[in-house]
């Protein structure tokens, strides 16, 4: 940090990274002040291109700068990924100190490695972008490549690292106009507008003074319009299909005695059957006309609920056979018998159980992609420190198929909790032909911070992508249905134990994005690599001509 490179970036520009991290903070819920997501990048970019004195000052007595090195754009990036984590997924300290057993230097140090891991992915888009300007630090090379870039980092960071936490294109999920273009991209289209936005914006910036206010107000302008989208309002849907979406308000630690237990299960099956035998009063108010229920949702819930417990297993079927009619889907852990020859051990999964209205249990999906460190312990050696959360909820193993579950030829598209942050991974149950997609998360783990409402908005792009509607069945909320808009129809109050009539309505037309999946960042990915490989061909043919 105190090396000479380090030391030669300019005090403003080091201002510059720390306010452009301040501001992608406060796209993302809980300030969720969305319009700014149109600027929070103008300042990195315009960091990278003036971060070092060269020459004598100017006439105004200013410092002249250029643009960054390439590894000069690596830190400064980092620095402001590594602010920005801290600033949207601080949660993750009170989870690891309440709910892992870390004590809080501990928890605080989780975090901080965190940050500094997932940081490396603003490093590589500061990186690329130096790399980008080449030797002549030409701002227009990294400026045109610096959309493509930022596509190609959340593609790997949702491929490689498996956290794509708050991609970028999330921050405008209100946006339902601009929030069209992810039925093609997936959610990095939107992302890419984002960016190249605020690229112009610091071209503004970047040009001859005589020339930047034009360039400003055009810039400006061009944000107003795009933003202008979550000012439309469109027609509201019609649903002919109700599901009873359970919110069971379970606390996440609790000493699970068999009394306990009992009584626990019996107020939820109370509470499913006396809300089925209600009038649909909590229903949406764009529906004109109550609509039979014929889907119960349980969650995904920190209750020891398990697929082989009988006393569990039998409640929950009387359950369904009394409600006369519905299927259910409730969040349960699986359990795979070990097997009589061989002695394989039994296997243990997070998984969603489907039971018929006869009460039979006939199908069940198994969590694909797990947690780390919440369901799994990756590395076990080099992290045992953090083993505390996953005693609390088990070591689970990994789910192979993701296919929808057949309710009667009703396709559910059931995928649990953390799934829904992944564009390429839900898109495969509407892809296999899910009518409806039914997300079971279990929130409880992120307390009262802003972690709930990220991961609701991550939930809604999917709706969107998909052009599908979404059932939200959460332990403590926000228990919501979403429509293909992403448009949040029908919610319950967080921290409630209650039950929610949620319309919905079944399609079985596919997006682009459904059928052709993560075409487009790849294809950002390729345009940067191809970017990136005339920069080095150009550099080395410029140093031979002079040789020869």
């Amino acid at each position: 940090m105190l090396s000479f490179p380090v030391r030669q970036i300019h005090s403003s520009a080091w201002l510059l990274v720390i306010l452009s991290a301040v501001l992608q903070v406060l796209i993302f819920p809980l300030p969720g002040f969305y319009v700014l997501s149109w600027f929070a990048f103008a300042p990195l970019i315009v960091a990278l291109q003036r971060a070092r004195p060269v020459g004598a000052l100017q006439i105004d007595g200013t410092a002249n700068l250029a643009a960054a090195t390439p590894w000069q754009a690596f830190l400064m990036a980092y620095a402001c990924g590594v602010l920005w984590y801290a600033g949207t997924c601080y949660w993750i300290f009170d989870t690891m100190r309440h709910f892992g057993g870390l004590s809080v230097p501990v928890a605080a140090l989780a975090l901080f490695l965190f940050c500094l891991y997932l940081g490396l992915y603003h490093g590589l888009f500061g990186l690329l972008v130096g790399w980008a300007a080449g030797p002549g630090r030409d701002h227009r090379r990294a400026l045109v490549a610096a959309p493509f870039l930022w596509v190609a980092v959340e593609l790997a960071r949702t491929y490689v690292t498996g956290f794509p936490w708050n991609l970028l294109g999330t921050a405008q999920v209100d946006n339902v106009s601009l929030c069209r273009i992810a039925t093609w991209t997936g959610v990095y289209g939107i992302s890419f507008e984002i960016v190249l936005v605020n690229v112009a914006v610091a071209a503004a910036f970047l040009v001859p003074r005589k020339k930047r206010g034009a360039l400003l107000v055009a810039s400006v302008a061009a944000a107003a319009v795009l933003q202008a989208g979550s000012l439309v309002t469109l027609p509201q849907l019609q649903a002919d299909h109700s599901a009873l979406l359970v919110q069971e308000n379970v606390p996440v630690a609790a000493d699970w005695t068999r009394d306990y237990f009992e009584s626990t299960l019996r107020e939820l099956t109370s509470l499913t059957l006396t809300s089925l035998a209600q009038d649909g009063s909590r229903a949406a108010p764009s529906q004109t006309a109550a609509t039979k229920i014929d889907l119960i949702v349980w969650p995904e819930s920190p209750a020891p609920f398990y697929t082989n417990d009988p006393l569990f297993r039998n409640a929950v079927s009387e359950m369904v056979r009394s409600a006369q009619g519905p299927w259910a889907i409730t969040g349960a852990i699986g359990i795979t018998p070990a097997m009589h020859s061989g002695g394989q051990a039994s296997q243990v999964f997070n998984s969603a159980a489907l039971i018929s209205p006869t009460g039979e249990w006939i199908a069940r999906y198994d969590k694909a992609h797990l947690v780390p460190f919440g369901e799994y312990l990756p590395f076990p050696r080099v992290f045992g420190f953090a083993g505390g959360l996953t005693k609390e909820v088990g070591e689970f193993q990994h789910g192979t198929l993701r296919t929808p579950l057949d309710a009667g030829g009703l396709k559910l598209g059931t995928f649990i909790c953390y799934e829904s942050v992944f564009p390429g991974e839900v898109r495969q149950f509407a892809h296999a032909g899910a009518q409806v997609l039914v997300n079971i998360s279990n929130d409880g783990w992120y307390g009262d911070s802003g972690a709930y409402a990220q991961h609701l908005n991550q939930t809604r792009m999917r709706a969107v992508e998909n052009d599908r509607w979404l059932l939200s069945a959460t332990d403590t909320g926000v228990t919501a249905s979403i429509d293909p808009y992403g448009r949040v129809v029908a919610r319950l109050p967080r921290k409630e134990r209650a039950a929610l009539v949620a319309p919905y309505t079944l399609t079985s037309v596919t997006t682009f994005y459904t059928r052709h999946g993560d075409w487009f960042p790849w294809l950002c990915a390729i345009i940067s690599l191809g970017a990136l490989l005339t920069r080095f061909l150009l550099r080395n043919r410029n140093k031979a001509e002079p040789s020869s």
